[in-house]
């Protein structure tokens, strides 16, 4: 058990952690820095649904699909009970017992299961109640990211497509549902549990500045190990990536790479081959682009996700955040990634330039590759979330 010595902040090398939810296998890497430093590490979550990250008590979203999501609206309307929150419930209460005694319980997010405000503060008081200590994790939409996009704060965001009519509100009710009555009380009463809310990238470090329960931004956790740089040889075409996510295709600025594409596939038809997937499994996906030089990832956005960082520690030119604050928070001298801005043609004339300077890929992918080891290890960022849940 972990001992913490007042005034001094010392403990001993082994702690139990309960880590809530997943997303982008973030919790995963984590782990597996925390058990190579000799803690006993547990996930519990749903595995981000589609993607069926690995957990080790796996919670089942019921009702989201089809006749079965149909009855589940219905019924809610009738009764005002959301099933799938009342199925998730049943399932963690079936493991009441495992997630309890945690000495660090750390949540992806506001509502790490997925499910109605109420449920999830019922099952948050829970494991406040019957662990030591709690923090959270700004590493998605929230109320206090969503609040700051919201406001137009950013020079653009996720929400670009909503502000321009490419889309309903209605499309965006995943993240936009965290300024509602009910989940601006669940992220009220989620403050006042924690300990500390860490962001994992720029995006959720810029609207947390200056809050009281801030404890900084921890990069996400890559385990290089896994992931092999090779880079592919270039043999006069370039191969160029793009997988979407049709739930988060104007999120992620899918249509801006799908009109820069055919830009450059129109100019370079022999020149380049595209390869497109669809909403994959993890482990299909991770595989999906190892015969590409190039991966096009998310255009709204001015720090890296998860998958991009992960193409990146492959070698890859990724296209994604990389603003102007991203390579001052770094300090950064070489080029590591290509900044997607929200302009088809700016997107394209970038592509150009390295169809026709190809050793600008094999550079840049050599860069990102070190950047990864850098700043993203693995075990070393999980030290530094042993340090931060330590002085908080």
């Amino acid at each position: 058990m972990c001992i913490f010595e007042h005034g001094v902040g010392k403990y001993n090398a082994f702690m139990k952690i309960l880590l809530v939810g997943e997303y982008s296998r973030l919790h995963n890497s984590l782990k597996e820095g925390l058990v190579t430093l000799g803690h006993d590490v547990t996930i519990i979550g749903s595995g981000d649904d589609f993607k069926k990250f690995p957990v080790d008590i796996r919670i089942y979203r019921k009702y989201m699909t089809g006749f079965a999501k149909k009855w589940k609206m219905l019924w809610y309307t009738l009764t005002g009970i959301d099933l799938t929150s009342v199925n998730v419930k049943q399932q963690f209460y079936s493991h009441a017992e495992a997630l309890k005694g945690h000495d660090v319980v750390q949540l992806i997010n506001e509502s790490p299961f997925g499910i109605v405000a109420k449920a999830e503060k019922e099952l948050i008081s829970f494991l406040a109640s019957h662990n030591a200590r709690l923090f959270l994790l700004s590493c998605g939409t929230d109320h206090i990211s969503v609040s700051y996009a919201m406001a137009k704060k950013f020079r653009y965001s996720i929400f670009l497509p909503l502000f321009q009519g490419k889309v309903s509100r209605k499309s965006f009710q995943p993240s936009l549902k965290y300024m509602e009555p009910d989940f601006a009380l669940l992220h009220a009463f989620i403050f006042d549990k924690i300990d500390g809310v860490i962001a994992s990238d720029l995006d959720y470090h810029i609207p947390l500045k200056g809050h009281p329960k801030y404890l900084g931004l921890i990069p996400n956790p890559i385990n290089t190990t896994t992931l092999s740089a090779r880079p592919t040889p270039i043999n006069g075409q370039i191969t160029i990536f793009h997988g979407i996510n049709r739930k988060n295709y104007y999120k992620k600025g899918s249509d801006y790479f799908e009109e820069a594409l055919q830009i450059v596939s129109e100019k370079y038809p022999k020149r380049v081959k595209v390869l497109v997937v669809e909403s994959l499994p993890y482990a299909e996906y991770i595989t999906s682009y190892e015969s590409a030089h190039i991966v096009l990832d998310q255009v709204l956005g001015y720090d890296q996700g998860y998958n991009a960082l992960e193409a990146m520690a492959k070698g890859k030119v990724v296209f994604t955040g990389a603003e102007k604050e991203f390579e001052e928070h770094y300090k950064l001298e070489n080029q590591v990634a290509i900044n997607a801005l929200p302009d088809a043609n700016a997107i394209a004339a970038s592509l150009c330039n390295l169809i026709e300077n190809p050793e600008m890929i094999r550079e840049i992918g050599a860069n990102a590759r070190a950047f990864v080891e850098r700043e993203h290890d693995y075990i070393s960022v999980a030290k530094k979330y042993e340090a931060i849940w330590e002085q908080a």
